[in-house]
């Protein structure tokens, strides 16, 4: 019985130790929104910043895929092929994410305190187009490890995430969530790239050598 009892208070003291930050967090996130997010978000700047990121993202993996194909140069068409895994995988954990959290755009859960100019459909949580940003941005720095590439690409990847929070289209949280989704898928993207490619690579040794 005592043991019974135990356990519910450190059932308890467990939960508060999630509820309590986690209210704290969601007023923080509305509020630093709302810092962000101007009464009328018309800037040219930020609503071209946030609709590039399928442009630049199409034009960068094809671009590199086409440029790879011309060039015959096989560590560049795997290279090409390892960015077009990441987006894939990318493209599902965003997707799979949104409808596990099914979370509210903060438009709709604060009318009259988060302003857009144009309504957004499906969920908010993560941010696709930071997802898909930062999955461009992450893929290219670890295919070709160059700082000239690496510093405007995630330049670009912050600001679409700070364009869609200036829009009021996504909370902080939706953009920081969507940065690791898309980091992430871009990490696991590079571990798959390398075993499979490696793999050939042995194959085709063996196979000469023989």
């Amino acid at each position: 019985m005592h043991r019974l009892k135990r356990f519910r208070v450190i059932c308890c003291i467990f939960c508060l130790q999630f509820v309590g930050p986690a209210v704290h967090s969601q007023n923080f996130d509305i509020n630093m929104l709302k810092s962000i997010n101007p009464q009328y978000p018309s800037s040219t700047f930020w609503k071209t910043t946030s609709s590039s990121y399928m442009v630049v993202s199409g034009t960068a993996v094809f671009g590199s895929l086409a440029y790879a194909f011309i060039k015959s140069d096989k560590e560049l068409q795997h290279r090409s092929y390892e960015i077009i895994i990441a987006v894939g995988i990318n493209i599902l954990a965003t997707n799979g994410l949104k409808a596990a959290f099914n979370r509210t755009r903060p438009s709709d859960e604060y009318p009259g305190q988060v302003f857009v100019l144009t309504t957004s459909n499906g969920h908010s949580f993560p941010s696709g187009h930071t997802s898909l940003a930062f999955a461009t941005a992450t893929s290219f720095t670890l295919t070709y490890k160059k700082w000239y590439i690496a510093v405007p690409a995630y330049l670009w990847a912050g600001c679409v995430g700070y364009s869609r929070m200036y829009l009021g289209k996504h909370y902080p949280s939706d953009v920081l969530g969507g940065a690791i989704t898309g980091a992430g898928s871009s990490l696991l993207s590079h571990w798959i790239s390398k075993k499979l490619f490696m793999q050939k690579a042995v194959a085709v040794s063996q196979s000469n050598a023989l």
